[in-house]
């Protein structure tokens, strides 16, 4: 699966829109035996949020961030399809989300990792705070945060 032709951007329209929630749905949700509607919160239309497209047209990822403060943005519901795991999709959703970040002058941002994604985020920058939350009484999440770098590292 070398040479994907992937491109990272914000999703552009309805059908995107509904792609993004469903795949969102099918890799966080749909294994808890939860609804589709339980991967939507009160933020959606206050966030940021990226999708990963290959050859233009099949979502294989999303992520989303939103404010928190004037210091922080949290990073949620970060998901890539089975197939296109490790292959560096998720890191480019994470650094246009960073990206994202630091354009609103945040200095941190935060996110509440699964067990199972605690590495991928630590090779990318970011450290354990502690032990958070247990989504659905199913899934230990961990509280994570990254300090946002400036070029003069202030």
């Amino acid at each position: 699966m070398k040479n994907l032709n992937i491109v990272i951007r914000e999703p552009q329209n309805f059908t995107e829109f509904n792609e993004y929630y469903n795949l969102r749905w099918k890799i966080l949700r749909q294994p808890l035996g939860q609804k589709i509607d339980s991967i939507k919160d009160e933020l959606e239309n206050k966030s940021y949020h990226l999708v990963a497209l290959l050859d233009e047209r099949n979502i294989i990822g999303v992520g989303r961030l939103h404010p928190l403060n004037n210091e922080k943005s949290q990073i949620r519901y970060m998901a890539i399809s089975k197939k296109y795991q490790k292959l560096s999709v998720g890191k480019k959703i994470l650094k246009g989300l960073e990206l994202r970040a630091k354009t609103d002058n945040k200095k941190y941002i935060v996110l509440h990792a699964r067990e199972s994604a605690l590495n991928f985020y630590i090779n990318n920058g970011y450290k354990i705070v502690k032990k958070s939350h247990l989504i659905f009484g199913k899934i230990q999440h961990y509280l994570m945060i990254k300090k946002i770098l400036y070029k003069n590292n202030e």
